[in-house]
């Protein structure tokens, strides 16, 4: 069984504005690096989308999963079980439901653990991660995230 461990960020200038998120994961000798920009979201929905992205880039196989992220948000959904509530309540008054929604299939096909650690601090990897979710938010390229925007208009 591979252990994998993924640290996230994410970052919006402005909030909403353009945004961006980083991720590095780590498997045995293997460390991967990614990072994308919108030109308008939120920092939640990047927050969010990292790990999203990192869960899709996984290979089939058995995986020891831990995710580490400054975001309470993310993290607290799961350790505190508030994503139960929102899938009863038919993710109603949820914010991010499309993501969420995303999300949600992920995590019970790689069953992965949350770690929340403080962003900003003495963590090499997460302050890594934000490097590259800022960086990238403010030199682009920007993708569109359309969910967002529609529902803005």
């Amino acid at each position: 069984m591979a252990v994998v461990q993924i640290y996230t960020d994410g970052a919006a200038r402005g909030n909403p504005g353009k945004g961006g998120y980083g991720i590095v994961m780590l498997s045995g000798s293997h460390r991967k690096e990614m990072a994308q920009a919108y030109r308008l979201t939120t920092n939640n929905r990047m927050e969010l989308l990292a790990v999203i992205v990192a869960l899709e880039t996984l290979k089939e196989g058995q995986h020891q999963i831990t995710i580490y992220s400054d975001s309470k948000y993310v993290v607290d959904a799961f350790l505190k079980k508030w994503i139960d509530g929102w899938v009863r309540k038919n993710w109603d008054k949820v914010k991010n439901p499309d993501l969420w929604q995303r999300l949600l299939p992920l995590y019970k096909k790689h069953k992965p653990t949350f770690v929340w650690v403080k962003g900003h601090a003495a963590n090499p990897l997460n302050n890594r991660c934000d490097e590259l979710a800022t960086e990238v938010a403010d030199q682009g390229p920007w993708l569109v995230d359309s969910a967002y925007e529609a529902s803005t208009r």
